[in-house]
């Protein structure tokens, strides 16, 4: 089976977004202002029930009061919070979200709200759940809640990860390698391993590609990622764990 002949186009605008809503409280407030240090220059909406700003930004109560549906959402909150701000979100037509709790599928209580959470993204990507979400070191837009390194470039690796740990612990290298995306799968519900290769081999400012892998999941889906990823020149690196008692 052949690979799709645009697979980024659904993502377009989670990956690449102008404008960017942050859900939630403290981990919402070091979204804005690690997107911030980037240079970020579209913009950042905070979401947030009571507060009337948030790191010197207007606070906006729900989606629904959003000036505009916005490209690109972090998701910060508990996971039945999540399910009704993704539903929300689909419904104004927001180009997609990063669902940061955990306690979905990976735990024994969670499948059931897994589906739930899937239903309400409806056609709307959505990366994870139980991950840090992507960090876009060409224009800045970065929704993760936590330190990272690297620096603002024109061209570089993507690095894919199935560990947002990982993932920190390698955008801090200080080699000259320059990274020009950093994503996590989480549980990888919706959004897999698979789509995101191809989501960045697509990208012409990605020069190879890089993964840490915990499980394939789909193993066909992920030759086929592979495929079109040669297909397009950009080298494929993987580094797959878990071969051992120590992971």
């Amino acid at each position: 089976m052949a690979a799709a002949a645009n697979p980024k186009r659904p993502y377009a605008r989670l990956l690449n977004p102008t404008s960017i809503a942050v859900v939630g409280g403290s981990w919402a407030a070091a979204v804005i202002e690690q997107s911030e240090r980037m240079g970020f220059a579209g913009d950042i909406w905070p979401v947030h029930p009571t507060r009337a700003e948030v790191c010197g930004r207007r606070a906006y109560a729900s989606i629904n009061d959003l000036p505009a549906a916005p490209d690109a959402t972090f998701i910060g909150v508990n996971r039945q919070t999540t399910i009704d701000v993704v539903r929300d979100l689909a419904a104004r037509g927001a180009g997609g979200a990063t669902c940061f709790a955990a306690g979905w599928a990976e735990t024994d209580d969670g499948g059931a709200l897994q589906d739930q959470l899937l239903a309400a993204a409806g056609d709307m990507p959505i990366f994870g759940p139980n991950c840090y979400g992507l960090i876009n070191y060409l224009s800045g837009a970065t929704l993760w809640p936590d330190v990272h390194g690297g620096e603002r470039v024109e061209r570089g690796v993507a690095l894919i990860c199935q560990s947002s740990n990982i993932a920190i612990n390698l955008s801090m290298q200080q080699r000259s390698l320059p990274l020009a995306y950093v994503l996590t799968v989480g549980n990888g519900a919706q959004v897999s391993l698979g789509n995101m290769i191809e989501a960045m081999a697509a990208e012409d400012s990605v020069t190879a590609i890089g993964l840490y892998i915990e499980g394939f999941g789909d193993p066909a889906a992920f030759i086929e990622a592979v495929r079109f990823a040669h297909e397009r020149g950009v080298a494929v690196v993987a580094l797959k764990g878990g071969q051992s008692d120590g992971g």
